[in-house]
Formats: structure tokens, C-alpha cells, sequence
């Protein structure tokens, strides 16, 4: 764990292995903490805010602009790093670093324009001043599908801002966790502005979290079940809240579509981390005109997908996190199937070979999805593609809007009308027209209903940890 500048233990001398995905093995022991190592670490943040506040929106600039410059000296071994412990390929590893780097590029340069502003007023010898100051002290909660760059989302703009954080990484990827913490702390960071707790089970952290007032406010990334019970909690002592959460993110190909580009699009990004990301699409709809020549592109370029260790060459879809994500994506392939759904390429796990030491599932497309199947409801977070095919399509805004969820949503159209018609009428936070990467560290990140509260990126994403002050001035 990291407190006020310095590696510790838990408090408890308890330890937890970290292993890898792909085969099983164990690759490093971190520190099991608790509800007290978690009180350590707030105290340190609270300790350190004051003289991190004071300092200059510049002299943090130039802070981060170290750390970005770090993390691409570092890029290499980040990325082999994350492959050993995340599993993802080492060519999505590195882009995924190249992804984190940018945010603290981003908030780095945003920083520098922390503006106030005069505004008027309709007494004549009155002025109004609005400036913004820091929140306080910061409790981050982390995922494991994007292990670097999820913490630099966060860090470089609660840092930017002036505020002081207590991180608790997933417990499955903490090595990459700690390799991003060497980052900020070797570009000089202050000791007491950065502190991880690192943690097997997160509930008493979680508690500490929530419950502490020298937390003043809690930004997580995870499931929604989680992210509810996280903000449920932290309101009721007003903290401010900040949560990413599921997805469940429908495709749409439009009539006037190009089938086969769309079904390129899709195939490229479903696959991504093994649809282990909360915008990955869960729901792809085809119209009936364009279903053949879609359906043919996604089994040859699906059934091109090789899944195996990250390593090596030529692997294009890594291990799910662990056994019971392999058992939740078999569930659903199978209730699928029972239904009437045919699996086109794959259907099963993979267990043949050094395979059988990992947690995989084979790359698998899903055709004749209906509405009563599981996966057509639920998120898989996995490797599945399950084409629905449609008719009507003035229903087609109704299909994709039905889900709880309001992350991610893409459409695939050569219709400037139908593309401006999606950005009004589908209820996402993020869409892509013909686009299957609609995200940047420069543009805001999040979603609406069961998808979460607040932004994360852009100059939204450094909003998030300021308070705004207001001062009259009578002339």
C-alpha cells in the first residue's frame, strides 16, 4: 500500500496473491488492508490537502506533464505489465496505456484554465466574483478491465483540481495499480496527495469510504449493483458522487447501411478486452435487408479471432477475469441456444491445451436472438456477439431505448438525417455515428439511468472535483 509518500504493509501483516488470468499462475502478493489502513490513508490525504491546494494550477501542471512523460518512457513494461495481470492482448495492452497517458496530458493542460469569472449584476455598485476550489480529499474505487487508464481518469483531474485522494484499486489488478503510483510518485507528487489501500475484500474500505466525513467526495467505476449501494451510502452524509457503471450498449445497422463495413466495425469492437467493457455492444441489430451479407462478414472475421495468452503473437482476444465471468458468458450462450439461438462460430469454452490453465471462452457470434433470451437483457461482459434481426425500422429508437442502461450506443448509417435523429432520440450518453471509438481524453465519458452519474474526461471530467464560490462585492 502507498501512505504519505511511503510502500507499507497492511497494518494486519495479511497478504493476498495476484495471479495471472491466462494461466493460473501466481505473480506477486500485495498488502490485504482494511477499514483501518483506510483511515491511515484519509488522514494522510487530509493532512497533505491543505498545501496541496495552495499550490499553484501551474506547479500541478507541471507535476503531471512529468508523469505523463513517465508513462510513455514507461509504456513498454506498463503494457507487458498489464497483459501478465489483466490478460488483454499486448497491442490492446499498450494502446490502453498510450489511452491513460492522455488524460493526464488532458487535465495537465486543462488544469493551467481553472477560469473565474465576473458576472453582472443589477445594482450598480455591486460586482460578483465565481471562482473554483478544490472539493477535499478524494475516495476512488477502480475496475480491473481498464487497470491504468481508469486511474489516471480519475487522479490527473482530482490532482489537477487541487485535491488529495485515497484510491482502492480492483483487487484483481493491483500490480498495475502500484506501477501507476510509482509513476506519479517519481514525477513528485507530495508525500500524502496519493494513497492507495489495496484490499482482497473491498466492503470495510468501502465503509470507510463512505462513511467518513473528511471524504468529501467518492468516485467509482464498476458494476451498477455496487455503484448503487457506493452512492447510496456516501448521500447520506451529502458527499459528492461521482459513479461509471454498466452498459448495455445496442449496435444498429440502418437499411441504408454498408453491411460489411458495419459488421468490420462490430466485430472489431466487440471482441475488444473479450467484451469486457461497459460499452462493448451487447445488442446488435441488423435490419432484414442488410442481415445476409452482415451476418457472412461477422462468421469469417469472428471466426478469424484467436484467443489465447496476451504474449503471444497473433492473439486478438484474451482471458476473462476469472471463473465465474467464464460461467456467467456460458449461462447466457447456452440459455440462448436452449431458445432457439444458433451459435454460428464458437458457443463453448476453451479448454484444451495451455487454455485449460486460464479462464477462457471461445469468440463467439449468436444468431436468431429473440427478447426472451437472458443475453438479450442482461450485460454479458464477455465474448458474445447476438445479432437480433428487425423489420420495422421506425420501432428500431423503442428496441435500442428499452434497457435500463444509457452508456454507449452505436449506428451504422450513410443518412446525415438518421445519424442527427440518433443523437436526439437514443438516450446514451455516448454515440457513435459509424464510429465504433467515440472516446478521448479531450470529450466527457458517461452515461444516463442505471449507467451512472456524472462525466469523466473532457473539461466536465475536471468540474467534477471543483467547488464553486461565489463573492459579492459592494463598490
Amino acid at each position: 500500500m502507498f501512505i504519505n509518500g511511503e510502500w507499507q504493509d497492511a497494518a494486519s501483516g495479511r497478504t493476498f496473491e495476484v495471479t495471472n488470468p491466462a494461466t493460473g499462475e501466481v505473480i506477486g502478493t500485495v498488502p490485504d488492508g482494511d477499514g483501518d489502513d483506510a483511515r491511515r490513508a484519509v488522514a494522510a490525504a487530509e493532512a497533505a490537502l491543505p498545501n496541496w491546494a495552495a499550490t499553484s494550477p501551474f506547479e500541478r501542471a507541471d507535476i503531471l506533464m512529468r508523469a505523463w512523460e513517465l508513462m510513455r518512457e514507461r509504456a513498454d513494461e506498463l503494457a507487458e505489465l498489464m497483459t501478465v495481470e489483466q490478460g488483454k492482448p499486448l497491442r490492446a495492452s499498450k494502446a490502453e496505456v498510450a489511452y491513460g497517458a492522455d488524460f493526464i496530458r488532458w487535465f495537465a493542460e486543462e488544469g493551467r484554465r481553472l477560469n473565474g469569472e465576473w458576472l453582472p449584476s443589477a445594482r450598480r455598485n455591486q460586482r460578483f466574483l465565481s471562482v473554483h476550489t478544490p472539493v477535499g480529499v478524494v475516495a476512488a474505487v477502480t475496475p480491473w478491465n481498464y487497470p491504468m487508464s481508469m486511474l489516471t481518469r480519475k487522479m490527473a483531474p482530482a490532482l489537477a483540481a487541487g485535491c488529495t485522494i485515497v484510491l482502492k484499486p480492483a483487487e484483481a489488478t493491483p500490480l498495475n495499480a502500484k506501477a501507476i503510483f510509482e509513476v506519479f510518485h517519481d514525477a513528485g507528487v507530495p508525500p500524502g496527495v496519493i494513497n492507495m489501500v489495496t484490499a482482497l475484500d473491498p466492503v470495510p474500505v468501502g465503509e470507510v469510504f463512505t462513511d467518513d466525513p473528511r471524504i468529501a467526495k467518492l468516485t467509482f467505476t464498476g458494476s451498477t449493483a455496487v455503484g448503487r449501494r457506493l452512492a447510496a451510502a456516501a448521500g447520506a452524509s451529502l458527499k459528492r458522487v461521482s459513479v461509471e457503471l454498466g452498459g448495455h450498449a445496442p449496435f444498429l445497422v440502418m437499411p441504408d447501411a454498408d453491411p460489411v463495413h458495419a459488421a468490420k466495425g462490430a466485430a472489431a469492437l466487440k471482441f475488444l478486452n473479450a467484451g469486457q467493457a461497459c460499452i462493448s455492444p451487447n445488442r446488435i441489430y441488423v435490419h432484414s435487408s442488410a442481415a445476409e451479407p452482415f451476418v457472412e462478414t461477422m462468421t469469417e472475421r469472428v471466426g478469424r479471432v484467436v484467443a489465447g495468452n496476451g504474449l503471444e503473437d497473433g492473439v486478438g482476444c484474451g482471458p476473462l477475469v476469472n471463473d465465474d465471468a467464464v460461467a456467467k458468458v456460458e449461462s447466457q450462450v447456452n440459455d440462448a441456444i436452449s431458445k432457439g439461438a444458433a451459435a454460428l462460430v464458437g458457443g463453448h469454452r476453451l479448454t484444451d491445451g495451455a487454455l485449460g490453465d486460464g479462464h477462457f471462452y471461445a469468440p463467439t457470434l449468436l444468431a436468431g436472438v429473440t427478447p426472451d433470451m437472458v443475453i438479450h437483457s442482461e450485460e454479458t461482459f464477455g465474448p458474445v456477439a447476438p445479432v437480433i434481426i428487425y423489420d420495422d425500422v421506425d420501432q428500431i429508437w423503442d428496441l435500442a431505448n428499452d434497457t435500463n442502461y444509457g452508456l454507449a450506443a452505436y449506428v451504422y448509417t450513410n443518412d446525415l438525417k438518421t445519424g442527427l435523429q440518433a443523437v436526439e432520440r437514443l438516450r446514451f450518453g455516448i454515440i457513435g455515428i459509424n464510429d465504433v471509438n467515440p472516446t478521448s481524453a479531450s470529450v466527457p465519458f458517461g452515461g444516463m439511468k442505471d449507467s451512472g452519474l456524472g462525466r469523466e474526461g473532457g473539461r466536465e471530467g475536471l468540474l467534477e472535483y471543483l467547488e464553486t464560490k461565489t463573492a459579492g462585492f459592494a463598490i
